[in-house]
């Protein structure tokens, strides 16, 4: 192939990714902070929204390891991302009409379901067409979504100031919709879909590796203490008489480290260092995170501490998807991403967010202390993590 024609094949591809990541994470950005809301404001209690969403959290940790597993099986990563991100924005609209409970149990069931498996089967997609770096950085296209986040964020204030809640589950279900055509607009690679091993042989494939397993208990160690952070870090700034506009920016400040690493310094930094440091590195920064977080209300040392986000997560993130991609046959790489995003990730978060409740309300701000210990546990694992 020509030189000129494959360096622009490679533009559009990233092209293409943008768009993705871009719409996806704009869509979460409309719905997540308002979806509470919305469910109050239709006639749900406090206890209904808790049961509902815990439902739906549920569903999401079993859907993501089957879709992840089932796209591997089928040779089907970028059909299934479609249909998953068609589900999402469907079961989105559906809200719009319902009111009470009954009504709103299956959309929002419907909307976990089709929200379970798109990050992982993108991320999949993405670091298959970067090729490791050769073609362009995963980074790139995962700053690109943490950006649409955050615009996307503030973008559901305005529109709700404007016209409503409506007027926000409206745009993210048209998102969504527009996110299912970029996933099926991807660069197709590889041969044609083929029936791969059993679901059951997937996921014991995986865990048999012993790196495998550290990574997903290293990742939920580091991302599990964040629970206490974003439960409570809020409340603990207000009750200091910290304002809501500085609150807002501090947390701003993180979104704004998060996408600078993904973006610039996360890739450089571990191809000097090596993934299992910056496990390591993303450990530690996390520690000194809660710890400060556990010290003192100050501004600046607030400002300075949230800026570790960058490395406490998106680090950590590219560390985990580098190793991953470096321990987990490339047949099997939707399965390894959806278990670690569901599992890793996703029920770290429920378990430390339900202790997080009781640690703050005997601890306060203390509790924090507990967070920077959970973070180090993490560091005995990285000696496991090196190639051999």
């Amino acid at each position: 192939m020509d030189p000129g024609a494959r360096s622009e094949g490679w533009r559009g591809g990233l092209t293409r990714f943008l768009v993705l990541y871009a719409a996806l994470y704009g869509a979460y950005g409309l719905l997540s902070p308002i979806l509470p809301g919305f469910l109050a404001a239709r006639g749900l209690s406090p206890g209904q929204i808790g049961a509902l969403l815990a439902a739906a959290g549920a569903l999401r940790l079993a859907v993501g390891p089957l879709a992840g597993a089932f796209a591997d099986r089928r040779r089907a990563a970028r059909p299934v991302l479609a249909a998953s991100v068609a589900l999402a924005g469907l079961a989105v609209l559906a809200h719009l009409p319902g009111a009470g409970f009954w009504q709103l149990l299956g959309p929002t069931l419907l909307y976990a379901a089709g929200t379970a498996a798109p990050p992982p089967l993108a991320d999949a997609l993405a670091l298959a067409a970067a090729r490791g770096g050769a073609v362009f950085q995963y980074g790139w296209v995962r700053a690109a979504g943490s950006a649409a986040f955050i615009a996307a964020t503030a973008a559901a204030g305005w529109l709700i100031g404007a016209y409503g809640l409506a007027a926000a589950l409206v745009a993210s279900g048209l998102l969504f919709i527009a996110a299912s055509g970029a996933a099926l607009a991807l660069p197709v690679r590889g041969g044609p879909a083929k029936t791969g091993p059993r679901l059951a042989e997937n996921f014991a494939a995986l865990l048999r590796l012993a790196r495998f397993r550290r990574i997903l208990v290293a990742a939920s160690l580091v991302i599990g203490a964040h629970a206490l952070h974003d439960a409570f870090a809020m409340i603990l700034w207000r009750d200091a008489g910290i304002g809501a506009g500085t609150a807002g920016l501090l947390w701003s400040g993180s979104v704004a480290a998060e996408v600078l690493v993904f973006l610039l310094a996360g890739p450089p930094l571990l191809a000097r260092i090596g993934l299992p440091a910056g496990i390591a590195v993303a450990a530690c920064a996390g520690a000194l995170r809660w710890a400060v977080l556990a010290s003192t209300t100050a501004i600046p040392l607030l400002a300075a501490a949230e800026a570790l986000h960058g490395l406490s997560f998106a680090l950590l993130h590219l560390a985990c998807l580098g190793l991953i991609e470096a321990t987990a046959p490339p047949e099997l790489r939707a399965t390894a991403l959806a278990l670690y995003g569901t599992v890793a990730l996703g029920l770290s978060g429920v378990l430390a967010t339900l202790a997080s409740g009781a640690l703050y309300g005997a601890f306060g701000a203390s509790a924090f202390w507990a967070m920077a210990a959970l973070s180090l546990a993490a560091l005995p694992l990285v000696p496991g993590l090196r190639d051999r």
